[in-house]
């Protein structure tokens, strides 16, 4: 197999919240309480319903509000790490609602390898990620997998799913594609709320440590056994979700 590069998509990250009123969140509050940028345009129009607010903006950030959670995503394909731009709104969004009860923070990159047919990204799977046997062999065409990977570092458990995919290009033509999404889960620690926000911080502020863990684990641990090529993981990753 020829040498890939990991294509770095979005960052997410997701915070957990007791009794949560996905109406707080509207582009006036962040525009006003200086949580986003007043120049930002929106990308489309809000969606509001009881359950779920989306607000999305040309600069390629997304927030989504749900009765339990609250969801910043952002594409940083080809962004410098000090352009990435989602930390420092979720230490303004924490500030400006510091009386909310958060309970956990996920730190959830996706990025992908790319193919040029479906059967090398099947190929992976059944010869890089899976063992060789005759339960491969079941059926009248290869079998599909996908992998669920639960792993326990020592600042938080991380979770890893891959799975098959593919990206839509505009010409309608589509690049068979091996998913990698990640999400380093933390339970936020204290006996009140100050003591829990001032944790869900340091978890904040130390986001860049888990994209680097994130790259090492993918580049060394799933990408080198394709062939004896090199490969290239470029400076920074990209959501699953908190569980």
């Amino acid at each position: 197999m020829s040498q890939k590069k990991l294509t770095v998509q979005e960052l997410g990250i997701v915070i957990a919240i007791k009794n949560h009123k996905p109406t707080l969140l509207n582009p006036d509050f962040l525009k006003y309480s200086g949580i986003v940028p007043s120049e930002w345009e929106l990308a489309r129009q809000p969606v509001f319903t009881n359950n779920v607010v989306q607000i999305a903006y040309t600069s390629g950030i997304n927030i989504v509000a749900e009765p339990n959670r609250i969801m910043f995503l952002e594409t940083i394909e080809g962004k410098e790490l000090a352009q990435v731009s989602i930390p420092e709104i979720v230490r303004k969004y924490v500030q400006a609602l510091p009386n909310l009860e958060y309970g956990a923070v996920g730190i959830n990159p996706r990025s992908h390898i790319s193919f040029e047919q479906q059967q090398d990204a099947g190929k992976y799977f059944s010869e890089t990620l899976l063992s060789p046997g005759e339960w491969q062999e079941i059926g009248q065409s290869r079998v599909r997998a996908s992998l669920n990977l639960a792993y326990t570092l020592e600042r938080s458990p991380f979770y890893l799913s891959i799975n098959e995919a593919a990206i839509r290009k505009e010409d309608e033509t589509t690049t068979p594609i091996v998913m990698f999404n990640g999400s380093f889960s933390y339970e936020l620690t204290g006996e009140n709320s100050s003591e829990r926000l001032m944790n869900l911080q340091q978890v904040i502020d130390n986001w860049e440590a888990d994209i680097k863990t994130y790259q090492e684990i993918i580049g060394s641990k799933f990408l080198a056994k394709q062939s004896e090529a090199l490969y290239a993981v470029p400076e920074l990753m990209p959501i699953s979700t908190v569980a």
